[in-house]
């Protein structure tokens, strides 16, 4: 497919980017820390510290991995937290050792929490306190030998950090118990690492920097391998399109998606920390009245986020009352955003609303949308400098312009394939290089794309994949049920929430039973919340269950 979208890019955005400017994310950190050293790099909970701090504990951090646990090059890290002070501590101090960051999703159940670290042969994890009950039930089967556990005030300092730590443990009682009699405090990591040697090793382009763990046509999750490489390609693909807009080192961004999900972690942390921006940390984004609160202690420039945060903000009624007058970019991905909350957001904040897309597979962006719209236009946008996209049918030929066919994409962001999963890798990637999306999409004629629906039976709620598969192999246990389906349907909170049909080999199920079936096994957004009973399901003529049909 010929570029045309070339001619629809904004001035200056080059139609190549230079992904030979950094070797390595460490080096692009060494570079951040030594240009921005006393400007505050993240902000979280009333506390903020400064690219020289992030330097120095961060080193710490590395050096405690590198001479006290003595991992092995090429080690994977689990870190399972939300958007805390310690996680981009964590986050940089794994890389800048040469070790690989697996991201936990901290609200994932054992059964979840085991699959990833043992398929990712983890070594070390560290984890909140919050959570660590579930890792204690996860750790037995898994590889790991070394655990770190942080506290939520820990890096608050002094008496506030004390205060935090006790009431989310003794007030709130927001810690269940747990028993990792191995388990290191943060506290003592960070002093061990500070009296220990540390050597910055080689990285290079072609190391891992990333496992990260998604879902795919099978339902099973795994880890797309994502290099040095992929991850400064689209770093430079994002500053590239950026820098006519931002003003380096004067940045202040809301980071309210969690930075374990690769769009906040690329989009939000990496990409603004090259840009020098203060970044600041939502721990808790679905408390909105607190959400609010902190949004008017900042004069934020950038808000990224999925449609149902928005839209949460735009229904607090504090929310239009806060200063806007320095917000230069909204950004919105992850899922569809609606029109309606776009031309909202537009009324409250004066700001457009610009949507862009990607997948964890191409590190995440592929597509953006110039950020000088002057209004929301429904497209996912312009394919990224130094990226290809093709519409492609089922046969893998492109199709013509205005034509809907498979979204496809090559570039330097793009994943190489999955970790140790050669059959799921041969399922996406094809003989040219390109990545099937599994999106259906049209381009117009001055290359913008517009997604018309997913080819997958992935369901998307609140911009997290939910996977049939998995959903209907958890309720079929339930000894109550003869057969089962999960498939999306609407819903105004989250975008899309899981719906069952099912056909009772117990006839006293009632729904009620088998969603607390699911919730012992699932974690909370992949939960049913809608159960229809059914006589039967309809299907091929081959037996297999016809979702599209229960869809209709």
């Amino acid at each position: 497919m010929d570029k045309v979208w070339l001619q629809s890019y904004p001035a200056g955005v080059p139609a190549e980017i230079d992904v030979d400017e950094f070797h390595s994310i460490g080096e692009m950190f060494s570079r951040g820390v030594a240009t921005y050293g006393p400007r505050a790099a993240f902000v979280c909970m009333g506390k903020s510290i400064s690219y020289a701090e992030l330097d120095r504990l961060s080193r710490d951090f590395a050096a405690y991995l590198q001479s006290e646990l003595r991992l092995p090059r090429g080690a994977r890290v689990a870190l399972m937290m939300p958007n805390v002070l310690q996680y981009p501590v964590c986050l940089f101090g794994v890389l800048r050792a040469g070790y690989v960051v697996v991201n936990a999703n901290p609200l994932y159940t054992a059964p979840e929490l085991q699959h990833q670290l043992a398929d990712s042969g983890a070594e070390a994890v560290v984890v909140l306190e919050n959570f660590a009950h579930v890792l204690q039930k996860a750790l037995p089967r898994t590889a790991i030998r070394h655990v770190v556990v942080t506290q939520l005030g820990d890096m608050l300092g002094g008496a506030k950090g004390a205060l935090v730590n006790f009431v989310v443990k003794h007030v709130k009682k927001m810690v269940p118990a747990w028993t990792l009699p191995a388990a290191v405090p943060w506290a003592r990591a960070l002093r061990r690492g500070a009296a220990a040697p540390f050597a910055a090793p080689e990285v290079g382009h072609d190391d891992i920097a990333f496992l990260q763990y998604t879902g795919g046509t099978t339902g099973v999750s795994k880890g797309a391998i994502l290099t040095h490489r992929n991850i400064i390609a689209n770093l430079q693909q994002a500053h590239a399109w950026l820098k006519a807009t931002v003003k380096e080192g004067e940045e202040v961004i809301i980071t309210a998606l969690p930075l374990y999900h690769i769009f906040a972690l690329t989009a939000n942390c990496l990409t603004f920390f090259k840009l020098g921006a203060t970044n600041v940390l939502i721990t808790n984004p679905r408390d909105i009245p607190a959400f609010v609160k902190e949004l008017a202690r900042h004069k934020f420039t950038t808000i990224t986020g999925v449609n149902t945060l928005f839209n949460a903000l735009l229904n607090h009624p504090d929310f239009a009352r806060l200063d806007f007058s320095a917000l230069r970019i909204s950004l919105g991905g992850g899922m569809a955003v609606q029109k309606a909350v776009a031309d909202k957001w537009k009324a409250v904040t004066g700001c457009t609303l610009v949507e862009a897309y990607g997948l964890t597979e191409t590190s995440p962006a592929v597509t953006i949308n110039p950020l000088d719209l002057s209004e929301f236009n429904g497209a996912i946008g312009l394919p990224l400098s130094s990226t290809e996209v093709a519409i492609r049918d089922d046969a893998g030929q492109d199709v013509a312009l205005g034509v809907a066919g498979e979204l496809c994409v090559r570039g330097p962001q793009v994943t190489g394939g999955y970790w140790q999963r050669a059959d799921e890798t041969a399922l996406v990637m094809m003989a040219d290089g390109f990545l099937r999306t599994g999106d259906v999409a049209v381009m117009d004629e001055k290359g913008f794309v517009r997604v018309v629906d997913r080819k997958k039976d992935a369901i998307l709620v609140s911009g997290f994949n939910v996977y049939p598969n998995e959903v209907e192999a958890v309720a079929a246990m339930h000894p109550g049920v003869l057969e089962v389906a999960a498939i999306g349907v609407p819903d105004a909170h989250s975008g899309e929430v899981v719906k069952l049909f099912v056909v009772k080999k117990d006839p006293g199920l009632t729904a009620e039973a088998l969603i607390a079936h699911c919730r012992e096994s699932l974690t909370g957004y992949k939960i049913p919340h809608h159960v229809e009973f059914r006589a039967e399901l309809p299907k091929t003529n081959v037996g297999k269950i016809l979702r599209r049909a229960l869809r209709e």
